[in-house]
């Protein structure tokens, strides 16, 4: 049985990305086999790829396997397993070695995936679907906020905007002018990012700014507390090793609430929320993939399709 498996082969970028034929792992006590059908990249992936500081940090080893985010079906159980079953759809997290397949993954990373949502879609959700509920959880949103969410196109953005929507806030997005109609679509008022931020978001805003998230760097939070937001009401995921401002909430997936993934395949499954898919590439396409998500300004999400007959 063919495990083709993505392996880095040393610190670096895409160009230390090689496709390796691997043995198939056998899963052990409290651990599943899941033949991958999809994998869905993150900023983080290449970080950890090409720096030794933040592999250790994320305890990924190079050389090594690639990605995190996977979706697929169970084909292999291990001992102590509770009610997982091989043909369960699952996603789930496999830090270091999701893009293969087949991975082994310990039960406790495993989130079920319900018939009305496609494995290629599920695949996207793990990291950007918990930090997005994260980021927007902690804001407490109500009807009568308006809320500024910087990066908003991007993996995490995309649903950090549909959910604050959800809440009834009014949403202030900021993106590239490219991504303007795509936000309104999703109940958004879009605005450019850069400098005057603030003065663009009391321009756009039929009220007073009340909360804001910033999904990519500081600038967002800048503009927030320049509107007079108050710091308690301000969330931030990606400062790039910048220090937030005394009061700034830092959230991330591990601050998410348990049911977060499964809330966010109910709606995608009833519609009210959808995933952004900009490409799938095949698996022997992985470096291209992580090249481009390395250049920037992905609407939503690139993923790798590993097995398309899965669905």
């Amino acid at each position: 049985m063919s495990n083709r498996t993505v392996w880095q082969t040393a610190f670096g970028g895409p160009e230390n990305i090689e496709i390796v034929d691997a043995d198939v792992p056998t899963p052990g006590p409290e651990e599943v086999r899941v033949r991958v059908a999809a994998a869905g990249l993150n900023p983080v992936d290449w970080k950890v790829a090409a720096s030794e500081q933040m592999a250790r940090a994320f305890h990924v080893s190079v050389p090594g396997g690639y990605g995190s985010d996977f979706a697929g079906v169970i084909d292999a159980v291990g001992d102590r397993v509770g009610s997982w079953s091989v043909g369960d759809r699952v996603l789930g997290a496999a830090r270091g070695h999701a893009i293969a397949d087949y991975i082994v993954a310990p039960v406790s990373k495993l989130v079920p995936v319900p018939e009305t949502v496609s494995l290629q879609t599920a695949a996207t959700l793990d990291i950007a679907g918990r930090t997005a509920a994260a980021a927007v959880d902690a804001l407490h949103l109500t009807a009568d906020d308006a809320v500024l969410i910087g990066g908003a196109a991007g993996g995490v953005g995309v649903i950090a905007v549909q959910l604050a929507v959800a809440t009834g806030a009014q949403v202030i997005a900021t993106a590239s002018e490219r991504n303007h109609d795509f936000l309104r679509q999703l109940g958004a008022v879009a605005v450019a990012y850069g400098p005057g931020l603030a003065d663009r978001v009391r321009a756009a805003a039929d009220r007073s700014v009340t909360a804001a998230t910033d999904l990519q760097g500081t600038e967002a939070i800048d503009a927030a507390i320049e509107l007079g937001v108050s710091p308690e009401r301000i969330t931030a995921i990606a400062a790039g090793g910048a220090s937030l401002p005394a009061g700034v909430t830092a959230t991330g997936g591990g601050n998410a609430r348990p049911d977060a993934l499964a809330d966010i395949q109910r709606r995608i499954g009833d519609g009210s929320l959808r995933i952004e898919i900009a490409e799938a590439y095949p698996l022997e396409e992985t470096a291209a993939a992580v090249e481009r998500l390395r250049e920037g300004h992905v609407r939503g999400k690139l993923v790798i399709a590993v097995d398309p007959t899965l669905v």
